[in-house]
């Protein structure tokens, strides 16, 4: 019993000897605060507090078993959801340079696992979204100095051939917080950042999600999707096919052109007509 429930107690015991009648105490009582609603306030406050406190020492818990600073790829075992959705809201980009230099995919019989994008010695490398430091490593024939970060969208990111990390292993960080410089160490032939989005260790094509050319998102939501065998796909919405997200000034025409797709096409495609108004965020299926 706490003390609120004592004193509404002793305040009873006292009316009682003081002559009230039993009728009147129980009124009294009925009039007093609703001590147990208060407590399951109180209980899912601390709870909450709880919860937070684990989401920022464990960012992603239900999905990754384990933390880790051993390897970059540390999860292989690990079951893999068929679907899952990635919110890509309140990102912050990695870099201000623009321009890619290598693309994701194949490239001299080797896989390329993330995008480069052309950055010089010393800029401002920054965190994707809110997460936690899983590693900062220097791995002279792969990454150079690199920093890993696991986020609580479920995403872990990786940022390669930084000339300096300004950060350490287990920091917590916010979107657009600064965690390295600009560099060429490692396996590379001039100064850039290689970018990797992994979700589960599977690596994804990160401009399935980033526009570096336009600093941007390309959708508020990825929906990763795992195919029936070991290999995995990912697409950027819920169906097959890219997307483009319209921003301010854009028109239907000079989104056509841009993209290399008819109009026509771009109609058929989101039930809109050649007269419709783009709304700044609004998402186009291209394909």
């Amino acid at each position: 019993m706490n003390c609120s429930q004592i004193k509404t107690l002793l305040a009873v015991v006292f009316i009682t000897c003081m002559g009230m009648s039993s009728a009147n105490a129980q009124d009294l009582i009925a009039r007093q605060p609703p001590i147990d609603k208060k407590l399951k306030t109180i209980d899912s406050l601390i709870l909450q507090k709880q919860i937070d406190v684990e989401r920022e020492e464990f960012p992603a818990l239900s999905l990754y078993p384990t933390w880790t600073n051993t390897s970059v790829h540390a999860y292989r075992g690990v079951p893999v959801p068929d679907t899952y959705e990635v919110d890509l809201t309140g990102f912050y980009m990695p870099t201000e340079s623009r321009k890619v230099t290598s693309k994701y995919g194949y490239r001299w019989r080797r896989m390329h696992n993330g995008l480069d994008l052309k950055v010089y010695v010393g800029d401002t490398i920054r965190s994707a979204f809110d997460g936690k430091i899983r590693m900062v490593k220097y791995e002279r024939s792969g990454y150079g100095r690199y920093v890993v970060i696991r986020h609580y969208n479920g995403l872990e990111t990786v940022y390669g051939h930084l000339s300096k990390q300004l950060v350490k292993e287990g920091d917590v960080v916010k979107a657009g917080d600064v965690i390295g410089l600009g560099g060429n160490t490692g396996r590379s032939t001039g100064s850039h950042l290689h970018f990797e989005t992994r979700f589960l260790g599977i690596a994804i094509n990160p401009a399935l999600m980033f526009d570096f050319e336009n600093q941007d998102i390309v959708t508020d939501t990825f929906v990763f999707k795992r195919k029936a065998s070991r290999a995995a796909t990912s697409t950027a919405s819920a169906g097959a096919g890219s997307y483009y997200r319209v921003r301010k000034g854009d028109t239907l025409s000079g989104i056509a052109a841009s993209k290399r797709v008819s109009i026509k096409s771009l109609c058929q495609l989101n039930s809109i007509k050649t007269t419709s108004i783009l709304r700044p965020g609004q998402q186009l299926r291209l394909y």
